[in-house]
């Protein structure tokens, strides 16, 4: 086992990625290539930088997550398109964004532990 995979943030970060993915499987097919892939990639996106910075520096791994972080808020703004576009409902959109949330504040917890 890598050491990255024993941390939270990132075994979140895989449930995360399986929740956008069987969410996006409901997206209409002319957005496979717009709203679909762009979430896709940021969610991908936060899992694989805490996996890139995890065995550098701390500094390194700071600027990592820096990058996980504005990757979960791309998420948001995808999701906040997509439920305005009525792709998902009211109950999915709160339940990934607390989920999100959780995530972010794990990142934020982790960033702070590297700082000291």
């Amino acid at each position: 086992m890598f050491k990255f995979e024993e941390l939270k943030v990132y075994q979140k970060s895989l449930d995360i990625i399986d929740e956008i993915y069987d969410l996006t499987d409901k997206f209409p097919k002319n957005e496979i290539f717009i709203l679909t892939a762009q979430l896709l990639r940021a969610v991908n996106s936060i899992a694989l930088n805490i996996a890139e910075g995890a065995n550098s520096t701390d500094k390194v791994f700071n600027n990592h997550l820096i990058i996980s972080g504005d990757s979960l808020k791309e998420c948001i703004v995808c999701l906040t398109i997509a439920r305005r576009s009525d792709y998902i409902n009211e109950i999915e959109d709160n339940k990934l964004r607390e989920d999100f949330l959780i995530i972010a504040k794990m990142i934020t917890n982790l960033r702070k532990y590297l700082d000291k």
